[in-house]
Order: C-alpha cells, then sequence, then structure tokens
C-alpha cells in the first residue's frame, strides 16, 4: 500500500461502503423513523452478506498485496525468518485489513447463529477494529512529518469519530 493506487484504492472502497451506509440509513429513517433501528451492515436482496463477503473479498486482496505480491522476493519474511524493518509497514497495513476482515466474519456468523444482540455484538467488533486501527495509525504516523504526518492526523481523528459513533450505536 505504499503507492498512491495502494491509498487510494482501499479508500475508495471505504468510501463506496460508507456511502452504501448512508443511503440505507437516510432510507430506514425515512420510512419509519419511530422503530428506526441502527444496523452494523444492510443485508442485500439477492444475497443476504455480499456486503460482508464483499469486504472479505477486498481485505483478503489487501493482505495479498501487502504480504506476497508487494513485497520483493513475494516473501513477507527475510531469509532468516525475521520481518525486515522496511516491511513493517506492510505488516501495518496488513493487521488494518485483517481486523476488518475478521468483523466481516464474525458478522456472518452472529446473524447465523446468535440472534439475541447479534447487533450489538456486531457493533462492538466494528468497535473494536476501528479502535485497533486508531492505535495503528496512531504508531504508523509518528515518523510522518508535513504533508503526509497531517493527511495521518485528519485520517486519526476520522477514526476517531468513527470509532466513538460505532460505539454509540451499541445502545441504539
Amino acid at each position: 500500500m505504499g503507492t498512491l493506487v495502494g491509498h487510494v484504492a482501499p479508500g475508495f472502497v471505504l468510501l463506496v461502503i460508507g456511502f452504501w451506509h448512508l443511503l440505507n440509513h437516510i432510507k430506514l429513517h425515512v420510512q419509519n423513523h419511530k422503530t428506526y433501528h441502527f444496523l452494523p451492515w444492510f443485508p442485500s436482496i439477492k444475497i443476504r452478506y455480499l456486503e460482508l463477503y464483499l469486504i472479505m473479498i477486498a481485505c483478503s486482496m489487501s493482505i495479498a498485496m501487502e504480504l506476497f505480491i508487494g513485497p520483493d522476493r513475494h516473501q513477507p519474511f527475510d531469509t532468516d525468518g525475521t520481518i525486515p524493518s522496511n516491511h513493517l509497514h506492510n505488516f501495518e497495513h496488513s493487521f488494518i485489513s485483517l481486523t476488518f476482515f475478521v468483523y466481516a466474519a464474525f458478522a456472518i456468523l452472529l446473524d447465523k447463529f446468535v440472534p439475541n444482540a447479534q447487533y450489538e455484538l456486531t457493533h462492538l467488533l466494528k468497535g473494536i477494529a476501528f479502535g485497533q486501527q486508531l492505535l495503528l495509525f496512531h504508531l504508523h504516523s509518528a515518523d510522518h512529518m508535513g504533508i503526509e504526518g497531517q493527511y495521518h492526523k485528519l485520517l486519526q481523528i476520522l477514526i476517531l469519530i468513527s470509532f466513538i459513533t460505532t460505539l454509540m450505536g451499541i445502545g441504539y
């Protein structure tokens, strides 16, 4: 994800998912604002878990790009089994994708097997994913200066807002 495309493509995917959620929440609130319930994900008409499957596919592609396709020799580790210091950022990016993959997988499992409190647990999982992303962005941004450092600070603010609003959605 060290290239412009590697930053723009995941950002575009998150933007599309964000607009999908915004439009669905507006639609649900307008239809019946008195019984509106904040949903963590939205089932599609033909494939119930399409949104979650797409998140899992995008995260898998991101992890593969970071750890196996992008690095030299297509290996994330050195020949002695250690992580080279110039590949640490690849692991940071992969961990961010991994937490969203885990969120999507558990959202499917919770929907299938735990009908009571499934949305609250799913919101908690999403909150944990945003919290972990905030921590990694904070640690990842420690050495960024100039415009890139300011961009990372802005991203940390957006992640913090997402984290707080997701946790607020647990009780709503």
